[in-house]
């Protein structure tokens, strides 16, 4: 006891002569995260980022504050790293890093434990322990919600991706299963205008010229 209560101590003497504790000793990665996003601004500029690359003083100016000011908030996104930064000569371009945005809810998965007959399928297993909704695409079966939760479903036995349908699955031994359900972090809009003939037969002519 005396050993790491010593131990304690040295660690803490160590953060303060370097102005920042350990990682593992302040917040975890999904803290991290939560505490980035807590601030309107920093989720203004996820936005921003959520639709093109930029860099920092485009980002100031389209959020109307200093760069000064968007550099901190960018110094804080990329310590819970949530944002990558490339660097181009003197300007830096800054991207959003959208997949830590679900590995930070990992930690908060519910976990349920299941004992099985040699033979039962994936299928047979999920609605054995959710209210599972299925849909038949194409003469295929897709779980489309569980517990009410809609979405289209990935499953994954022991960290692999599997290449049948959770029905034709079928267990021979113990496994560890996830399923994913798949929601964008951003929606992408596409507003599409179609020609009309006479701008078509317009912009041939005005060729010619």
């Amino acid at each position: 006891m005396v050993t790491k209560s010593t131990s304690s101590k040295g660690t803490v003497k160590n953060a303060k002569k370097s102005g920042r504790a350990p990682k593992e000793e302040t917040q975890t990665e999904s803290t991290q995260m939560f505490a980035a996003v807590s601030s309107q601004m920093r989720q203004k500029i996820l936005q921003l980022l959520a639709e093109e690359d930029m860099h920092i003083s485009a980002i100031a100016r389209s959020l109307e504050i200093s760069v000064p000011v968007a550099s901190k908030h960018i110094k804080v996104l990329e310590d819970a790293d949530l944002i990558d930064r490339k660097i181009y000569g003197k300007t830096h371009v800054f991207s959003l890093r959208k997949k830590n945005f679900t590995g930070a809810f990992d930690p908060f998965a519910p976990v349920k434990r299941l004992e099985v007959d040699k033979g039962t399928t994936l299928m047979e297993a999920f609605k054995s322990v959710s209210v599972v909704e299925v849909k038949n695409i194409d003469g295929k079966d897709f779980i489309v919600a569980a517990d009410g939760e809609e979405g289209f479903y990935l499953y994954e036995v022991n960290g692999k991706l599997i290449d049948k349908r959770a029905e034709d699955f079928v267990f021979e031994e113990d496994a560890v299963i996830e399923w994913k359900r798949l929601e964008p972090v951003t929606k992408k809009k596409l507003i599409v205008s179609v020609k009309k003939e006479e701008e078509k037969r317009k912009g041939y002519y005005e060729s010619l010229v």
